[in-house]
């Protein structure tokens, strides 16, 4: 049986909010702490049972009503939850075959929550950390994960410099993915999100392999993704947080 809903997913805005700031997580141990509640949400919890429902039976041949639950549009869409300078909680709604190019997330952790369906990953870090960011050179990368995830599992976790700071999405099947950004992305504060593709380059001197001990990476560069990719913003049709402690707290800090 699912939590109740409006009690998971405030529990979840609750724990982000004593645990993340606009540096991001306070400690390893804040992380383990949101990523303990959000791998218990569930479809239900955040207004997906029905979508869920349908994509747990996508490739059967019940499936005749898939399509009365899924928009026809092929276009991804973000269900925005919530945001503040230290944290951003939306969920991402794929439809089966569509992809989320590679991006990056710059000096933000991520943690990443499959809901419903399954969805392949590809995720990287760039080989050298230490070199000054140039977003148009072509530069190497590790690969970190290549590989299908289907429910149940646990979160996903990013840092700024492991655990897959750059990484795609494939749905398989319709997917729903519940992401917690800290911080969020933020012009002010120079984060921005940039898409990069693979491109052939050589290793002649075998450098880059010894680095990586062997593991396989990629040279990747910028790129500006086709006008046919688009994330649309869509209704968040869960309950609703309750932000009144918040709100409260905000009005006593300003006097």
């Amino acid at each position: 049986m699912p939590s109740t809903s409006m009690d998971a997913i405030q529990k979840l805005y609750e724990v982000c909010k004593v645990s993340l700031s606009e540096k991001g997580p306070l400690s390893s141990e804040s992380i383990d702490k949101v990523r303990a509640v959000l791998d218990k949400i569930t479809p239900s919890d955040v207004g997906l049972e029905c979508e869920a429902q349908a994509a747990r039976v996508w490739r059967s041949p019940q499936a005749l009503s898939r399509k009365r639950v899924f928009p026809s549009s092929p276009a991804i869409r973000y269900r925005h939850i919530y945001e503040c300078k230290s944290f951003s909680i939306g969920i991402f709604c794929i439809p089966a075959s569509s992809i989320i190019p590679l991006h990056n997330h710059p000096g933000m952790t991520v943690l990443s929550k499959v809901l419903y369906g399954t969805v392949h990953v590809k995720s990287y870090d760039w080989i050298d950390k230490a070199e000054p960011l140039n977003l148009l050179k072509v530069r190497p990368a590790r690969v970190v994960r290549d590989g299908e995830m289907s429910v149940p599992c646990g979160a996903m976790v990013l840092h700024p410099e492991e655990g897959g700071n750059i990484h795609a999405f494939k749905a398989i099947t319709p997917c729903a993915i519940l992401d917690i950004l800290t911080p969020p992305y933020s012009s002010e504060g120079g984060r921005h999100c940039s898409y990069f593709r693979r491109c052939p380059k050589s290793d002649p001197s075998g450098v880059l392999l010894n680095r990586t001990k062997g593991s396989g990476f990629v040279w990747l560069e910028e790129y500006q993704p086709r006008d046919s990719f688009v994330i649309r913003r869509d209704l968040y049709t869960g309950p609703a947080l309750n932000l009144k402690e918040d709100q409260a707290w905000r009005s006593c800090s300003a006097q």
